[in-house]
């Protein structure tokens, strides 16, 4: 009677699942494992929010395996130790997981898989969280791509992703189970108790992710190219913290919008939009994946002698706190803390204040998003803000530098977010809601509003600031 063990990791999932297919395809018993090893991890072991939603994740996974008869085995520790352990107490033959490309990861797992065949044990990993292996897409001349336009047309040529598949009829019970540790014992959720919040505006999980992409294929998909940039309508998918956690994979979410291009003609511009920002998240895991360094450092070497401000923390921590007196910026700052989330154009706006006005270290930025993001991701956090600060793959011109007055006017004209997550200035007329410094006196006091004590100025001159940032990066050229 052959005997697996399956290694869950950021594949909480039983449909699409091609670890777990093949397991139940070749096995007599399959043994559903979640190891906690954040060590392991290096740097960039999840953050705070991150860990509240894997919390929520694996007790929906483990719900769900009870339900088909099966069960998840939770264990920290050392993960060879780990499944060392557990290979002896089950007399298992082999282990199954879905491969991850971070490259800690990679390290970790490559020599796992060596390991386990030294000891005579079955190693096999799978394709599962990205539409194409990253090692599979060159230029050519043979080299990795830095810039998204020719990643997407060779993407286009490769035809359509693979079918997902469906979850197994059976999940191969065991007779006799391994002892499990408590979910409460992986001490996944944080010590400071602000992540109640979260769970008013996110349902973890394999049936949170269907119920996500559901809603977004009846009410968000047909608008999507129009309302993307708009972050008081409910125009974006919020499917990354699924597709993050495995909850749902990228074959699952390609398909079902493909169904309904097809089906509905009128949705064609959405879609089409929509399934090219999920090729951005396939470009950024192929950068990550050649250039390993890019979490850390810059992927051009030029731009390490970037003169950032030496006195950034107070303006840092002002920005942390959404006290930047940039209401578009101090609106998606507080939307994060608040629900772990912001909307990817007022990422870009707050992005590009820290780096190119505040003149913070882009790195400092990546790891405030990494802590407070429940979809955090290294991938598309390293290239995001490499982007921003000008630095990185496909990058932003350096003298690309979002004017946030100008931004909030164009995307929330009628000041809708901003007054949603900045009450204090919610009776301004719209005129002077996006720079409220620049208001009429009158105007502030019939509002109740105070600059300096219930709404900051602004922390830097943004013209100041501005030509600051375009002379510093003139010195790298």
């Amino acid at each position: 009677m052959k005997t697996l063990i399956l290694w869950f990791r950021r594949d909480l999932r039983l449909s699409d699942n091609p670890a777990l297919r093949a397991a139940v395809d070749v096995a007599e018993t399959v043994i559903p494992v979640f190891i906690h090893a954040p060590e392991e991890e290096g740097q960039w072991a999840p953050g705070e929010a991150a860990r509240w939603w894997q919390h929520e994740s694996l007790a929906s996974l483990a719900d769900r395996l009870a339900e088909s008869g099966s069960r998840l085995i939770l264990r920290r520790g050392s993960t060879r130790e780990v499944l060392a352990d557990l290979l002896a107490e089950t007399g298992a033959e082999g282990v199954y997981w879905n491969r991850l490309y971070e490259p800690a990861l990679v390290e970790r797992d490559r020599s796992i898989k060596q390991w386990l065949r030294a000891e005579g044990h079955e190693a096999r990993s799978f394709q599962a969280a990205l539409l194409v292996e990253p090692w599979a897409m060159r230029t050519g001349k043979g080299e990795p791509y830095r810039v998204f336009t020719p990643f997407w047309r060779a993407f286009g040529k490769r035809g359509s992703p693979r079918s997902p598949r469906r979850k197994p009829g059976t999940l191969r019970p065991a007779t006799n189970w391994p002892r499990s540790e408590s979910l409460q014992a992986l001490g996944l959720l944080p010590a400071v108790r602000w992540y109640p919040r979260l769970a008013s505006c996110w349902q973890p999980g394999e049936a949170g992710a269907e119920a996500a992409l559901t809603r977004f294929l009846d009410r968000g998909l047909s608008s999507y190219h129009e309302d993307r940039d708009r972050p008081a309508v409910d125009g974006i998918s919020r499917l990354s913290p699924h597709l993050h956690h495995g909850e749902l994979s990228p074959f699952q979410a390609w398909q079902r919008v493909s169904e309904r291009l097809a089906a509905q003609a009128a949705l064609t511009q959405g879609g089409e939009a929509w399934l090219r920002e999920l090729v951005w998240r396939e470009f950024a895991h192929h950068v990550l994946f050649e250039f390993p360094h890019t979490p850390e450092a810059p992927l051009y070497e030029r731009w390490a002698d970037f003169p950032w401000r030496e006195d950034h923390q107070p303006l840092l921590r002002a920005w942390q706190r959404g006290e930047t007196g940039y209401p578009i910026v101090d609106a998606g700052m507080r939307e994060l803390w608040h629900s772990g989330f912001m909307h990817n154009r007022v990422r870009m706006v707050a992005a590009s204040l820290l780096v190119k006005n505040i003149r913070a270290p882009w790195l400092a930025g990546a790891r405030w998003f990494w802590d407070t993001l429940v979809d955090a991701d290294l991938a598309n956090n390293t290239m995001g803000w490499q982007w921003s600060a000008g630095c990185g793959a496909d990058a932003a011109p350096y003298f690309r530098i979002f004017n946030p007055f100008t931004q909030s006017r164009r995307f929330d004209g009628d000041g809708a977010y901003i007054r949603r997550w900045l009450p204090e200035l919610a009776r301004l007329p719209d005129k002077a809601l996006h720079a409220p410094h620049e208001a009429e006196a009158s105007l502030l006091q019939a509002a109740g509003v105070r600059l300096g004590k219930d709404y900051p100025r602004p922390v830097v001159d943004y013209r100041e600031s501005r030509a600051a940032a375009l002379a510093a990066a003139k010195q790298l050229r």
